[in-house]
């Protein structure tokens, strides 16, 4: 089950190559990888998976690829929109706004939840839910949730675990970063010091 700080890829808007920021945020503590990238030919974004999997298989991380396809893994992060119903895979998330999307869920294992707080990536995509909106979402959700959505400093990391997130899902914060090995340690201590 997803947890910790969990990174989205965003290739537009990376620093460096795709497979070089997951390897600096994996070297900084990021466990969970999601392959977005939805834009590219089948073929090139199974390459980038096998590349990305084998970097977290070092060190016993896992990719979730965006989408029905799990290109060739077993884990894979659904839309609101669908499919329903989800996919038999080994884990199936799904992205979530409401409390009409979360009464959706079938057999999924998890959800993101978002946007938690205004984001650069997806301007104007909201309201954000803030905290308070955050923690009404995960009581009334079925299964574990992660918050997704303009989370770049562990004052947004603690907030979002002290709501009862299990996660926090991240693009811009790593994608962006000068150091994305730095910022990785940064938003996991937060995380785990949120735990204590």
């Amino acid at each position: 089950m997803p947890s910790g700080v969990v990174l989205l890829t965003d290739r537009r808007v990376a620093r460096r190559s795709l497979v070089a920021v997951v390897g600096a945020a994996v070297r900084g503590g990021v466990r969970w990888v999601v392959l977005r990238e939805k834009d590219l030919p089948r073929a090139e974004r199974a390459a980038l998976a096998a590349a990305l999997r084998a970097i977290l298989a070092d060190a016993g991380g896992t990719l979730i690829v965006a989408g029905p396809d799990p290109l060739g893994g077993d884990a894979v992060h659904l839309p609101s929109a669908g499919p329903y119903p989800p996919p038999r895979l080994a884990l199936v998330g799904r992205s979530c706004h409401d409390e009409a999307e979360l009464a959706r869920l079938t057999t999924e294992d998890h959800v993101t939840l978002s946007p938690v707080f205004p984001t650069k990536t997806k301007p104007g995509y909201g309201p954000p839910l803030r905290p308070p909106g955050l923690r009404r979402l995960i009581e009334v959700s079925p299964v574990p949730a992660l918050a997704l959505g303009g989370i770049e400093t562990p004052e947004h990391v603690r907030a979002c675990v002290e709501a009862g997130a299990v996660g926090v899902a991240v693009l811009g914060a790593l994608m962006r970063a000068d150091d994305p090995t730095e910022t990785a340690v940064m938003l996991t201590r937060a995380f785990e010091g949120a735990l204590r």
